[in-house]
């Protein structure tokens, strides 16, 4: 990956850290489409089941009480 001269001269002047900046957002994209892929998951689970959101969301929480 390259970043253009000028952006990171300014950042460095203004004492960012590309690093940290760029793991923080590409750690935030990748949980952001995880949860789109999960979502698109559950849409298409619940398309093929009789169940109801609220069915899902019930049978969620109780298995997160579980652990």
């Amino acid at each position: 990956m390259r970043v253009r001269k000028e952006l990171k001269e300014e950042a460095e002047k203004l004492g960012i850290s590309l690093r940290e900046v760029v793991e923080k957002a590409l750690e935030e994209e990748i949980r952001r489409a995880k949860m789109e892929m999960i979502k698109k998951l559950i849409e298409e689970a619940l398309k093929s089941t009789s169940l109801r959101e609220e069915d899902w969301a019930r049978i969620i929480k109780e298995s997160r009480l579980e652990r």
